[in-house]
């Protein structure tokens, strides 16, 4: 979008030779005694321990664990008849006899019989004082309930304080007397004192409190398979699809083809260079604009061209609802248009200063511009100032963002600095880089920047508290002009960038790895924007006057999968 010069920041563009493009280098053994060494104990392996027979391919799986956690799943599903029967034939039950007698005296609400049968399982002492405090809590609460306080306080003095266990809650109980309003202050409905539900629900809580290998944890199983998928899912490198594609049948991996990567479209609408592209919040729409002077609205062919501007335009920003776009001309003015018309609706301009960045307020009641005189103000719809920031905020370079509360706007200040201007506390941080800075992106959930800088690095950084660097991303090339990255994918797992060698680079967020770059454009390419309504699609701005439509490879799809539900074809060449 510019040219980065070493002695100036990247704005203004002197066309030289392109470098060229680059690609991408794209038997069971049996153990002998010997001599009881001290090597030789470290190398045998274990005896067997716990429950005894273990099952699985490594033998870390103890049998009668699996087998009780899969009784507790088919009771938990409602499978009472299998459950028990499962019980009977494998001859493990789910819970031994003690536990089951405690289980059913908690259910029926037969506290001191419940807590008696508690000292017999063999908890340790803090275990069991915390399980009682729990239901000699709920005997006390019941027998409040049924006016009986002098019993209700006997408890308390008795049976609840000797036990030494939450003072605090001791205290707030004993409020309970004097003023049984305090029950409903405490959060303690009549629902929680209504018999079985209140047996239940002391149940509920006494499983989270005792040892698992006593009282087996609910849904304990669908846990384990839920964890199992999510580290696979954590170490696929290509995931991009929803969690719905995810199945138990076999281990999950993505390939490269779940990656935009196959050009479905190519726009050629523009008549010079296109400098910036940007997807509608839905995804619906794609914005771009270019040193042609115009911006263009797209609907998988064109829908609007909106001209007015009597320069390059830089870029253009989205309204919340993307009713509207704002177009923003180099040193210019500003202009707000409708979507759906291709209207101009107003032209913002400052007299005497030039306005080079543009954003919508999160509510979309009005803007925010970065000046040529380095100061960021803010208006309303109409034009009318609302406040101003003077001095070192801004530089020459059309990169801000304002964060979805509203609280913080973020622009670059100096050649080697962000400005995290805090509204409402009047506070301001910094985010200080090695060199000199061409542009950022804002996460979608407002927690990271990603920073290009001139050096050829892309760097991710954290900006919750006090800003941190997090990951950097190589490989892309960039020596004369701005060239732009952006988020991506499913969660924003992805980052992909432009690059001077007219191909688009595609990263792992975590990894930093180099998963993709792909050649297609004949120029520089100075943007990338990612569909946040389609995690297959991604939009490429570039030097040759055209903008791509990347998708997913159709061709090595399983079962023909589709990228989208467009009928994609391409504008003006294939």
């Amino acid at each position: 979008m510019g040219v980065a010069e070493d002695s100036e920041p990247p704005l203004k563009r002197v066309k030289g030779p392109l470098e060229e493009s680059k690609s991408l280098p794209e038997d069971h053994s049996t153990t002998k005694s010997v001599s009881c060494s001290l090597g030789d104990q470290m190398a045998r392996p274990l005896t067997s321990q716990g429950d005894g027979e273990t099952i699985g391919s490594q033998g870390v799986i103890r049998k009668a664990e699996f087998i009780k956690i899969i009784t507790r799943a088919l009771y938990s599903l409602g499978y009472d008849k299998s459950g028990a029967l499962l019980e009977e034939e494998s001859g493990i039950p789910l819970h031994s006899s003690v536990v089951n007698l405690f289980m059913g005296q908690v259910t029926n609400g037969k506290w001191d019989d419940s807590v008696a049968t508690l000292r017999t399982i063999g908890l340790s002492d803090e275990i069991m004082k915390s399980a009682s405090f729990l239901i000699l809590e709920q005997k006390f609460l019941e027998l409040l309930k049924m006016e009986k306080v002098a019993a209700a306080l006997d408890t308390l003095r008795n049976e609840i304080v000797p036990l030494h266990v939450n003072l605090d809650c001791v205290h707030k109980l004993a409020s309970c007397i004097i003023s049984p309003s305090q029950c409903i202050r405490l959060g303690i409905s009549s629902q929680d004192t209504e018999g079985t539900k209140s047996g239940s629900k002391i149940l509920e809580k006494l499983q989270k409190l005792l040892p698992a290998a006593i009282m087996i944890p609910e849904k304990r199983l669908e846990h384990l398979v839920e964890r199992a998928l999510d580290v696979q899912r954590e170490a696929c490198v290509f995931h991009n699809t929803s969690d719905s594609d995810l199945s138990l049948y076999s281990d999950h991996q993505c390939g490269k083809n779940q990656i935009p990567s196959q050009t479905l479209q190519i726009l050629e609408a523009h008549k010079n260079e296109v400098w910036f592209v940007q997807f509608s919040h839905n995804g619906k729409y794609l914005g771009s604009s270019s040193k042609d002077h115009s911006a263009i609205i797209w609907e998988v062919l064109l829908k609007h061209t909106l001209c007015g501007h009597q320069k390059p335009v830089l870029i253009v920003s989205w309204s919340p609802d993307d009713s509207q776009i704002l177009t923003c001309g180099q040193d210019e003015v500003i202009r707000r248009w409708d979507v759906s018309s291709g209207e101009c609706l107003h032209v913002y301009e400052k007299t005497g200063v030039g306005l080079i960045s543009c954003g919508w307020f999160p509510d979309g009641r009005g803007i925010f511009a970065g000046m040529t005189d380095k100061s960021i103000c803010l208006w309303d719809l109409d034009g009318r100032d609302l406040e101003c920031w003077k001095g070192q905020r801004t530089l020459r370079i059309s990169d801000m963002a304002i964060t979805d509360d509203g609280k913080r706007i973020i622009s670059v200040c100096r050649e080697s600095a962000i400005l995290l201007l805090d509204r409402e506390a009047k506070f301001d941080r910094l985010i200080e880089e090695v060199d000199m800075i061409t542009s950022f992106s804002l996460s979608k959930d407002n927690k990271f920047l990603l920073v290009n800088l001139m050096n050829q690095e892309i760097h991710l950084w954290s900006i919750e508290g006090d800003p941190k660097l997090i990951s950097e991303y190589k490989g892309h090339k960039r020596t004369r002009f701005v060239i732009r990255s952006c988020f991506g994918g499913l969660d924003q797992s992805f980052i992909a960038s432009g690059s001077e060698d007219s191909q688009v680079y595609i990263w792992h967020r975590c990894s930093g790895e180099l998963l993709l770059a792909l050649p297609g454009h004949s120029g520089a390419v100075n943007c990338v924007s990612w569909n946040p309504g389609n995690l297959h699609m991604l939009a490429s701005a570039s030097d040759d006057g055209t903008i791509r439509i990347w998708g997913l490879d159709r061709f090595n799809l399983k079962g023909g999968e589709q990228s989208n539900g467009s009928n994609h074809h391409c504008n003006g060449r294939s």
